[in-house]
């Protein structure tokens, strides 16, 4: 596995962004030089990008990240329909620092040192929603003129909550064989039946454990009940559907799986302290590219 170390101690410097949708299953990413940073985060379909000589396939809820290189392509291999949030940075890259390390390579397997922090070069994002809304936010500031310090300490932000998302995505626990196995495969239930009223006496009998058993298991891993984590899956993926569509908040409330929209905004207000149209409005403009 290829780890890619950020600076940990420094602001980096915000250059591009925007949001990528494709017109049709048959585009393919077009040859551009990259001499900064890049990130990308999926949000539909599939990307084949290759760069360096390597082919990449991201999937939703995955990131890319790609390292600049003095003569570094990088190009479509495969036509598909995608779509993707995309950012150009660069850092004040120090010579000790190399562009990238293998995960062997990691001293101890430690992602985090005195000058610098590693993260997988692609991966499953845990909380890709919330990483989703963040550039969604960096959007906002840059069409709205934000000063170059408030754009840097974005970027910044939005690389360590990667970097953080990904050091909490995997707790441990005593009993990996089985609490560890039984957590994942409740997480993807939740993601998968997202749209519905979902209660954990279903989700109980589904993987056939006592109810207070798993909610006793979040709370032990998670540190909250398996009621209020699900309700806050339901939050995310209300704050990225507010935040990158233009879906009413009547489907938005129906899509969740809410029993109408005055108890959806009731439980959102409740969690998040505005309303879902206050959110909706605090970063409302967009940066949307086709081709």
């Amino acid at each position: 596995m290829k780890l890619m170390p950020l600076p940990a101690n420094q602001i980096y410097s915000y250059h591009y962004t925007g949001k990528f949708k494709a017109l049709s299953s048959e585009w393919k990413h077009e040859k551009f030089l990259l001499s900064d940073y890049e990130l990308i985060v999926m949000t539909e379909g599939e990307l084949y990008l290759r760069y360096n000589g390597k082919n990449y396939t991201v999937k939703k809820g995955e990131y890319l990240l790609l390292p600049p290189s003095e003569n570094g392509y990088r190009e479509g291999f495969k036509e598909a329909y995608c779509s993707f949030y995309w950012m150009h940075f660069t850092t004040k890259h120090s010579e000790n620092i190399p562009y990238e390390v293998s995960y062997s390579n990691a001293e101890n397997n430690n992602t985090f040192t005195d000058n610098h922090f590693l993260i997988p070069q692609s991966a499953a994002i845990p909380k890709a929603e919330r990483l989703l809304v963040m550039m969604k936010q960096l959007q906002d500031m840059v069409k709205n003129k934000y000063p170059e310090i408030s754009l840097n300490a974005a970027v910044t932000n939005i690389m360590t909550e990667l970097y953080g998302e990904l050091s909490i995505g995997a707790p441990i626990y005593n009993d990996p064989a089985s609490k560890k196995q039984i957590y994942l495969d409740i997480i993807d239930y939740i993601q998968t039946n997202i749209s519905r009223n979902i209660k954990i006496s279903e989700i109980a009998d589904a993987f056939g454990y006592n109810p207070k058993y798993l909610s006793h298991l979040f709370v032990e891993i998670r540190n909250i009940p398996l009621k209020q984590f699900i309700l806050s899956q339901k939050i995310d993926a209300a704050n990225f559907m507010l935040a990158d569509n233009d879906k009413s908040i009547t489907q938005i409330a129906n899509e969740l799986g809410f029993s109408d929209v005055h108890n959806f905004a009731r439980m959102y207000k409740k969690s998040t302290g505005l309303t879902p149209s206050e959110y909706r409005n605090a970063f409302s403009k967009r940066m949307l590219f086709h081709v």
